[in-house]
């Protein structure tokens, strides 16, 4: 898996892009969506099997698990349909098994389930994949993980939100 680091990042950046003057309440649950999918991390410690459809990366990394979450944080919230509300929700919490994916080890995502218990990666997969426990996420291995993480989420991330701050800027200057 990708590191809480990445995940945050994607997710801080789908925010912005989407809504640049999101309110932190937004913000704080685009994170927590993003982070979100390892809740099947719980499965995994109780012992069902990774490959299993509700195992690591199984499930809760799907479009589906994305999309029913996304549906969720609405009604819990009562957001009514602000759709941009929904789609961050959706984006963020789906970036967790995209950045998963993009990643040098596990068993691929599920991205189809429940309708497919298959599973993928994408075809560039350079970021290290991250130690499952803390104990050993704070090793030689784990500053890898976050120095893939930095190179190929984090200061990409930067850039997107960079671009998008000029971009708003300059849309907001030709409007006034």
């Amino acid at each position: 898996m990708a590191s809480f680091l990445g995940h945050f990042a994607a997710g801080y950046t789908i925010t912005k892009v989407l809504d640049w003057k999101s309110k932190t309440g937004l913000i704080l649950l685009a994170l927590g969506s993003s982070w979100l999918p390892d809740i099947d991390i719980l499965c995994h410690m109780n012992g069902v099997p990774y490959d299993h459809m509700f195992g690591h990366r199984g499930f809760t990394h799907s479009i589906f698990f994305a999309a029913l979450w996304a549906s969720i944080v609405m009604i819990i919230f009562k957001v009514g349909v602000r759709k941009i509300v929904w789609l961050t929700i959706f984006l963020s919490t789906l970036s967790h098994g995209i950045l998963d994916a993009m990643t040098t080890g596990g068993r691929g995502i599920a991205f189809f389930a429940p309708f497919s218990a298959e599973r993928y990666f994408l075809p560039w997969r350079g970021i290290k994949v991250s130690p499952m426990s803390a104990s050993r996420f704070f090793s030689d291995w784990g500053l890898k993980v976050l120095m893939s993480e930095l190179i190929l989420v984090v200061i990409p991330c930067a850039l997107i939100l960079l671009l998008t701050y000029v971009y708003k800027r300059v849309v907001s200057r030709r409007s006034a």
